[in-house]
């Protein structure tokens, strides 16, 4: 499998749309990294450009150490598969999966050794005389995924493959995915705007907006330490709570408006970064699992609020909330809570707070 780097990447399409702007950034052979952001961040052109669907204004795309950024596609060795399966209707499971073979002259003997062992791989040894039109949603995805794994590549390319496939489809394929990537040891590079699939398939994840980087890191480092408020905001299902008010040294404290105080517990106001934030404006994000009725956290200070509706989703619960003009959700166990529509207190758990600067949006190290 071939490592992927890219050496300060940019694509403008007019002087006004700059769809990727100066990424840099490595990817190490066996690495299945997830692409993730909104639509129009630049995440699909930049599969492309791996690709060489498309060529980079500047910089320089490497595989395996080797610049490919002037080559064809197929000279790049690398497979990608698309959102849509693209697969030829009028062709069998096998023909599809061993048509590129074919078209690159490799011999009929080894071009079938290849499509049977690929099929074993992804279960689909008894359907490879079926056309698509007999396969269902999975079983079409699973082979557009073989068409590139007999294929051999140093580099798997995904360019949103299961947005086509329901939700229950959609979790078993990213399972069958994250094996395969396993027991293969493949290089992938995964897109996608869904941040489910980020987090369960990514060993690493670059989130990016606006055509640029705003993170790289592990899933649950991204989680527990996103580097400015778009990240806190593209993970978290319910997402993260936001809240501005002005720093108070004493305690500290969040001083928001209707005169409430929101105490910051475990964070040091005078000392490093947080200290150049004193008497100013700062945003605070809360994780839903951060927040829990006052009941059951008693040692902690409380805030009221207003239990607008609850979501029950089996083994947890989450708590809409009204704080003023406010509005929070907490992740709590379902058992034994307030009806709604009543007054109630929430607390917050200690050391599990994100600080933010409300005017770059940049996370502030809250480390004295």
């Amino acid at each position: 499998m071939g490592s992927v780097q890219l050496d300060k990447i940019t694509k403008a399409y007019t002087q006004a749309v700059c769809a990727v702007e100066d990424i840099s950034f490595r990817i190490d052979s066996g690495q299945l990294v997830v692409l993730l952001g909104p639509s129009g961040c630049g995440k699909t052109t930049l599969l492309r450009m791996i690709a060489g669907l498309e060529r980079p204004d500047t910089g320089r795309i490497l595989i395996d150490g080797r610049e490919v950024q002037d080559l064809d596609p197929r000279d790049r060795d690398i497979a990608m598969v698309f959102q849509n399966y693209a697969l030829y209707p009028h062709m069998s499971v096998a023909e599809n999966m061993g048509f590129g073979l074919k078209l690159r002259g490799m011999p009929r003997s080894q071009t079938q050794r290849r499509v049977r062992e690929a099929a074993s791989t992804l279960g689909l040894g008894d359907l490879l005389e079926r056309r698509p039109a007999a396969l269902s949603g999975g079983q079409r995805q699973r082979v557009a995924l073989g068409r590139a794994l007999v294929r051999e590549p140093k580099v798997f390319l995904l360019d949103e493959p299961l947005s086509n496939l329901d939700a229950p489809l959609r979790a078993s394929m990213r399972m069958e995915i994250a094996r395969l990537q396993r027991a293969l040891g493949v290089t992938m590079i995964y897109v996608t705007h869904d941040q489910i699939e980020a987090m369960t398939l990514g060993q690493r994840i670059v989130v990016m907006n606006e055509g640029r980087v705003q993170q790289i890191d592990t899933p649950m480092q991204v989680y527990e330490r996103p580097a400015n408020l778009f990240v806190a905001t593209a993970l978290g299902s319910p997402g993260i709570n936001l809240l501005q008010g002005r720093l108070d040294r004493q305690g500290p404290t969040l001083q928001l408006d209707e005169g409430l105080s929101l105490p910051l517990a475990g964070l040091d106001a005078g000392h490093g970064a947080l200290a150049s934030f004193v008497d100013r404006e700062v945003v605070v994000g809360l994780r839903p699992e951060a927040l829990a009725l006052h009941r059951d956290m008693p040692q902690a200070a409380a805030l009221p609020a207003q239990l607008e509706v609850i979501e029950r989703v089996g083994n947890e619960a989450f708590l809409h909330l009204c704080m003023g003009a406010r509005h929070l959700v907490a992740r709590v166990p379902p058992q034994d809570l307030p009806e709604p529509g009543t007054q109630v207190h929430i607390a917050c758990r200690p050391y599990s707070m994100h600080v933010f600067d409300p005017a770059s949006g940049l996370r502030i190290d809250t480390n004295a």
